[in-house]
Order: C-alpha cells, then structure tokens, then sequence
C-alpha cells in the first residue's frame, strides 16, 4: 500500500520517523511522502529522517502544548491551512492511503490529530486512517484522560483507527518510560510490514495481498487492532503447515496492539516469508480458526514474499468489538469530567455522544 504519513505531536513524529527509516531500509517504498508536525521546536528538532513543520510559533512560541489537549487542538487548527500547504507534493496521486499518527495521551497529538484528519478528510478522495497510540496503565492519569477524551473525535473523523496499547508491545517488567525507543520501533516494524505488504518485493506468492485487502479490512471503520509474530521457518513447506498456525495464533492471542480486542468484524491474515516454504494448507487453516475465533466470516488472507528464514504472521482486525481498553480510558475521562464539574449526566452527554455509537 502506497501511502502519506503526519505524524502530530512527540510520539507521532518519532513514530513518522521510525516508519519512514524502515521502509527505506527495507526497500518496500511503500512510504511516498512524511511530514513530522508539534508545537515544541525541541521535539522537532530530534527529527531528522522526514521533514517537520512547527506549528503554533506566535502562540506558544515553540514550547508545546504542555499536555492540555484543548491548546493543542487549538494550536492545530489555527495553522491548519499552512499544514495542508506543507502536504503538496507529499501526497501524490499514486498515494492509495493517509495516515496521521499521533500519541493520545500529549496535548498537541490528542488534540490536533482529530482537526488533521477531519481537514483531509474535505481534500482528498481516498482513504484517511489514524494511528492511535493510547498511554499504559502506570503512565499519568493526565495521559489517561486526554486518550479518553482524544478517541471521540479521532474515531469519527477516521476512517479507521488503529489503536495501539504501549503497554502491548514491550518487553515484561521493563517501564514504559525506558521502552519507549522499543515501542517505536515494533509500531515501525509492524506496521511497515503492513503498508508493504501490498507492495511484493522479493519473489511470486501464491495469493499476494494488495492494498485493496487491507483497504476492504478496514472499511466498515471503528477501531482496529493490528497482531503480529514470527518464528523459525523450515526448509520443507510441508513441515511449515504448524508453523503457520502457530505465529497466526500467537499474533491474535498475545501479539494484538490491542490484547483484549478478539471479535472483529473483518481480518485479513498475511503470512510473511519464501514464497517456496509457505504452507497453503498452513494459511488456510489459519484462515479458519482466525474466522471461528473473532466470529467474522470476512476473512481475507495472502502472501508476502520477503526473503527470510522465518515465517511471520500479520493479523489486522477491523471495527474491533468493545475493547476494554477503550472502555477503561473513556470512563477515566469520565469521572475526571465529573470531578471538575460534579455534574455525572452532563459529563456523559459530553463525552459518550453520536460520535462514539461505533464504539458502543
């Protein structure tokens, strides 16, 4: 899948970045254009692989939004033309798909994600989806709240959401403070692999995905949730019919950007790895038991011819089921409205309107 990144606010522009670098390195070319925007000339300045853009200079005059959403939001929305400015070029027409990714714990991603999206969404005919990065249980409760509140306005704007949990993809026992670099860079590997799936660079697989599967996966919108693992392959596919099932399990068991997102209303499994040792009887058993585990029917699957000795699976999961995760950040975001104006109905009516009846 061709597609456009914007990455918005700190962990937006680091993972813009990290995503950016591994397509290049691995020569998918999936990545067609980048741009890397926050409201802290610090934060822009350790960027150094895709293009940045300050915004907000006159407001805040390059220190941030300092965690409060409503600034960011505000900050984005006043410069939002000369972002859209900066974008010429980047988005061309060979572009099959705009991603703007954000951390929605930080004021300048949280609140400025939502009013980029909603801006492509009135330019440009094709498909605008959000990466979501949502903060881990032991992060601070500001983070918490602002996810809670972010992922009403990000979810209706997108086309679709993909959700990423940072307590997911780190090591055990390691603080998510000091994982951070290895977060970045399992979103960057996962997802490249994804965007690149469709864009077959080493040999002829038997059923190769292209960016309509993943576009198809995604089109009923909600929130998605992406699963990956991989593991020693061996040099007979016939031997690799378990291997298959092994990492597709593992991938939506224990591998999910969202662990306890399992029912969804679409999937697509791609399977990574030689053409040659890839397992048909492996993928579409696969196929079968990802079908009866998250109850969908609309199952797409395929290869991705990469060379290498492993065998790794991608499990991408669209319109996700009520994940407790979402769940949990919307009622923090809940009782902190309530807290500040003690008023419970008027904090729901705020909070859990219109805009979030496909999450609920």
């Amino acid at each position: 899948m061709k597609a456009a990144l914007i990455g918005v606010g700190q962990a937006g522009g680091k993972i813009t970045e990290r995503l950016a670098r591994f397509d290049a390195e691995m020569g998918f070319d999936a990545v067609r254009g980048a741009l890397a925007i926050n409201s802290a000339t610090s934060d822009l300045q350790s960027i150094e692989y895709v293009d940045t853009q300050l915004v907000g200079a006159d407001q805040v005059g390059g220190h941030g939004a300092g965690g409060d959403r409503d600034l960011g939001e505000s900050l984005v929305e006043s410069n939002v033309q000369q972002v859209l400015d900066e974008l010429e070029g980047r988005i061309t027409s060979d572009v099959e798909a705009i991603f703007v990714i954000a951390g929605l714990g930080g004021g300048t991603g949280s609140g400025g994600a939502p009013v980029i999206v909603d801006a492509l969404q009135g330019i440009y005919d094709k498909p605008v989806y959000a990466i979501g990065v949502v903060p881990g249980h032991n992060e601070g409760k500001l983070y918490r709240v602002n996810a809670g509140n972010a992922l009403k306005t990000v979810v209706d704007a997108a086309d679709a959401t993909l959700l990423i949990d940072n307590d997911a993809w780190h090591e055990q026992g390691e603080s998510v403070e000091g994982a951070y670099d290895t977060i970045n860079g399992n979103i960057a590997q996962r997802v490249g692999l994804l965007l690149a799936s469709g864009e077959a660079v080493e040999g002829v697989g038997a059923s190769v995905v292209d960016s309509s599967e993943v576009i198809n996966t995604l089109r009923s919108g909600g929130i998605a949730a992406l699963g990956y693992a991989s593991a020693p392959a061996s040099e007979d596919s016939a031997e690799n019919v378990r291997t298959v099932m092994t990492v597709s399990r593992q991938a939506l068991l224990t591998g999910t950007s969202l662990p306890d997102a399992t029912t969804a209303d679409s999937a697509l499994l791609v399977v990574a790895g030689e053409p040659e040792i890839i397992s048909r009887k492996g993928v579409e058993k696969a196929r079968r038991w990802i079908s009866e585990e998250v109850g969908s029917r609309r199952i797409r699957g395929g290869d991705f011819p990469l060379e290498s000795g492993r065998l790794g699976a991608l499990v991408l999961l669209g319109n996700v089921d009520r994940p407790g995760r979402v769940e949990d950040l919307i009622e923090e975001a809940w009782a902190a409205k309530q807290a500040s104006d003690g008023d419970r109905d008027d904090a729901e009516e705020d909070l859990i309107d219109d805009r979030l009846e496909g999450l609920f």
